[in-house]
């Protein structure tokens, strides 16, 4: 794959990362002004129906690709976005807004779509790094949007702007379409979507079932911290400014787009399993920190152990993802691995809110914390049990 081929995939998943991620911060305001209602607090369920919609579309879709190609499959997520958002912009009423989004998460998956079509070209460590550089876009989206369409909408009603954020989408097909036939490039060390034992004969650690279930783990740890995070340095121990709270919030994103490259490098295949048990650890710890923190220069660092520990989770996961992943079923797998994380997502903002009830706004960061350690317990038992194994039979030979 060319480097213009690769910059294609990132700036089209960057941009409709960038309307996707960046417009759910105004849907109360589009609910208020544009669409006339007073229910402000359908926001929140407003947010969750393209996720969850992504979540019960994703595997179909990658099944889908593994057949007719994953070129077809991502040009089809843009356009769905694009219909998807010229959509939102015309809608009359809750109602239409509402099957809007819910065809944005159908017809949508962007990001599952382009990372398929990333592993049906690439694998080993090229594709560990694409996959990275992947998600670099998401969070970048993720740090500027929020900026950029606040700035827009003092200008144009935020339902207006979905009509002209249609574009995007519809500029990065055209532009998909453009590029030239895929070329597999086959890297030394890449995996098969089998994922075979090793050279000792024992089980590899990190399958792929296993890796669906740490991805749904991480988001969920992740995303319960979100709907709440900036009312909760606001009014519990903080009060600071609604901007320095959302800078707070951007922290952990940009230390992603710092330091993802530099970690990708260090990373090897062989402590790939390490590296995610350490990272959950951290991250673990950063949430717990978090919850307990006292002064804000102790809020900001753990924001940036957060981000550390969130970006060597991702390098170790995608490493892992290139190690047992096979173009011939890179649809399939980057299916079920986003819909893996949608589903986490999901359950980490419902749940976010009943924490919230039960026990403030600190009850969200104890139970991410409590979902990662867990996940770091089970990977330590696997490894354990691996290596009883591998004893176990040298002890045979």
């Amino acid at each position: 794959m060319s480097r213009w081929s690769l910059f294609v995939i990132l700036l089209g998943h960057f941009t409709a990362a960038f309307a996707a991620l960046g417009m759910p911060p105004f849907f109360a305001l589009i609910l208020r002004d544009s669409l006339h209602s007073d229910a402000t607090q359908l926001a929140g369920w407003l947010y969750a129906v393209p996720i969850l919609c992504t979540a019960l579309s994703a595997p179909w879709w990658g099944r889908l690709a593994d057949r007719v190609g994953t070129r077809a499959m991502l040009v089809r997520a843009q356009l769905g976005l694009a219909v998807s958002f010229l959509l939102a912009g015309f809608a009359g009423n809750t109602t239409q807004f509402f099957l809007a989004l819910l065809l944005q998460g159908l017809l949508g998956g962007t990001f599952g779509a382009s990372n398929a079509y990333l592993a049906s070209a690439l694998s080993g460590r090229a594709l560990a790094r694409s996959l990275t550089m992947m998600q670099g876009s998401a969070r970048a989206a993720l740090v500027g949007a929020p900026v950029v369409l606040g700035l827009l909408v003092e200008w144009v009603s935020p339902i207006v702007l979905y009509r002209y954020l249609a574009l995007l989408p519809l500029l990065s097909a055209v532009l998909i379409l453009c590029l030239p036939p895929l070329r597999v490039t086959q890297v030394e060390g890449a995996g098969e979507a089998t994922t075979p034992p090793r050279r000792d004969g024992a089980p590899p650690l990190l399958t792929a079932g296993r890796i669906y279930l740490f991805q749904f783990g991480f988001a969920f740890a992740t995303v319960i911290t979100f709907p709440y995070f900036i009312p909760f340095v606001q009014q519990e121990r903080f009060g600071m400014t609604a901007g320095a709270a959302g800078l707070l919030f951007a922290l952990p994103h940009l230390v992603y787009l710092v330091c993802s490259a530099p970690l990708g490098r260090w990373i090897g295949e062989q402590v790939l399993a390490p590296a995610l048990a350490a990272a959950l650890l951290l991250l673990g710890v950063s949430l717990l920190g978090q919850m307990q923190a006292e002064g804000l220069q102790g809020l900001i660092g753990f924001r940036l152990l957060m981000g550390l520990a969130m970006t060597l989770t991702f390098v170790a996961l995608h490493g892992a993802i290139a190690a047992v992943i096979a173009a011939s079923s890179a649809g399939r797998t980057m299916g079920r691995i986003e819909s893996s994380a949608k589903w986490g997502g999901v359950s980490g903002a419902i749940a976010a809110g009943l924490a919230t009830k039960i026990g403030g706004m600190a009850a969200p960061f104890a139970l991410g914390a409590v979902c990662v350690l867990l996940s770091v317990g089970y990977l330590g038992a696997l490894s354990l049990s691996r290596r009883r194994l591998v004893t176990t039979r040298i002890g045979e030979e």
